[in-house]
C-alpha cells in the first residue's frame, strides 16, 4: 500500500484529489493534525514517510517545504507555480514529447497551471511541426470556472447577495501580467509572449481555451485538416486528450468537461481562418486530475487510475 501526503487538503485543488483518491484500495492518505497542519518540521516528517506528496499551497509554502528536504527525500507533486520554470522539476504534462517517462522517474513533479495547460497543449504541436515560429504573434483566449479563483471567489459567486456583474464573463490580468505566461513561454520555447486574456465564467468549474490562426501566421501552407492533423499525430494513443474532428460542433459548450479528468481538442474555422480549442475541466486536467495522473506514473499504475475520463 503507498503513502499519500496532501499538504493543503483544505484547498480546492487538495479537496478534489482527496476526493479522488477516496476510494482507492492500494493508496493509504496520511494526515497531519490540525494544530500541526502549518507546522514545517511537522509538514517535511510526514513528506518523508509518504511515498507521493502532493504540494497544494500558496507558492512560498511549497518553497519552504521543499527546501527543507534534501534532493533524495520524499517524491513532490508540486500544484503551485513556484517550481514550474524550475528545471530541478519536470513539468507535469504527461502527453507532452518524454514528459511520462520523466515524471514515472522523478522525484520532483510541478503541475502545469490550468490556462497554461490548455495554452500549450494548443501552441506545442505547432511549434513542434515547425508551422509556428517561436517569435510568431499569438493571441490566446482562456475561459475558467470560478473555482479557479480559490475559496475567496468561489464565496462571492455563491453569495446570496452577489455583484449583478458576476452573472457576465469577466476578462482579468488586463495588464498582461498573468502568472501562467512564463511556464507557457518556457514550455512552447515562444521568444514572444503571447497576447493572453483569461475571463471567469459563471460556472464552478470548466475551461476552454482558445488559439485563432489566420493562414498568414503559419510557416508553409497548412489547411485545417492538416493542423487538425498535426494534433492527431502529436497526442496519437493519449487517453487524456483526445482530438475531436474539425468543426464537429457548430457551437462550442464551454464547460461540457466539467467533472472529467481528460481533455479534449478541436479544430474549427476554414482553410484560411481557424481556431483550435482545448476544452476541460480547470480542476481536472487543469489540477487536481494531471496531479493523480502524475502520482500514478510515479507510481508505477497505469496514469488513467482514478481518473473520470
Amino acid at each position: 500500500m503507498y503513502k499519500v501526503f496532501i499538504d493543503g487538503n483544505q484547498g480546492t485543488t487538495g479537496l478534489r484529489i482527496a476526493q479522488r483518491l477516496a476510494g482507492r484500495k492500494e493508496l493509504m492518505l496520511l494526515a497531519l493534525s490540525e494544530k500541526d497542519r502549518k507546522n514545517l518540521p511537522s509538514r517535511v516528517a510526514m513528506a518523508k514517510e509518504a511515498d507521493i506528496t502532493f504540494l497544494c499551497l500558496p507558492d512560498e509554502a511549497s518553497r519552504e517545504l521543499v527546501a527543507a528536504l534534501s534532493d533524495g527525500e520524499g517524491r513532490i507533486i508540486d500544484a503551485s507555480t513556484a517550481h514550474r520554470t524550475n528545471d530541478s522539476f519536470v513539468y507535469g504534462f504527461a502527453e507532452l514529447p518524454e514528459k511520462q517517462e520523466q515524471i514515472a522517474g522523478s522525484n520532483r513533479v510541478a503541475v502545469p497551471g490550468c490556462h497554461a495547460s490548455g495554452t500549450v497543449a494548443l501552441i506545442k504541436p505547432l511549434v513542434e511541426a515547425e508551422l509556428l515560429h517561436s517569435d510568431a504573434m499569438l493571441c490566446i483566449t482562456s475561459m475558467t470556472g470560478y473555482s479557479g479563483g480559490g475559496k475567496p471567489m468561489i464565496a462571492d459567486y455563491e453569495s446570496e447577495e452577489r455583484d449583478i456583474n458576476l452573472y457576465a464573463p469577466r476578462p482579468y490580468a488586463v495588464t498582461q501580467k498573468h502568472k501562467h505566461l512564463p511556464e507557457i513561454m518556457h514550455m512552447c520555447g515562444l521568444k514572444t509572449a503571447p497576447v493572453f486574456q483569461p475571463i471567469v465564467m459563471d460556472a464552478y468549474s470548466g475551461m476552454l481555451v482558445s488559439l485563432p490562426i489566420h493562414q498568414g501566421m503559419l510557416s508553409e501552407y497548412a489547411g485545417i485538416a492538416a493542423v487538425s492533423k498535426v494534433y492527431e499525430d502529436f497526442f496519437q494513443n493519449q487517453p487524456l486528450v483526445k482530438v475531436l474532428q474539425a468543426n464537429a460542433e457548430t457551437s462550442i459548450d464551454s464547460i461540457k468537461m466539467m467533472g472529467k479528468d481528460a481533455m479534449e481538442i478541436f479544430v474549427t474555422g476554414n482553410d484560411e481562418r481557424m481556431i483550435v480549442y482545448a476544452r476541460f475541466d480547470n480542476l481536472g486536467k487543469g489540477a487536481s486530475g494531471a496531479a493523480i495522473e502524475c502520482m500514478n506514473l510515479m507510481l508505477g499504475l497505469d496514469k488513467s487510475t482514478g481518473l473520470e475520463i
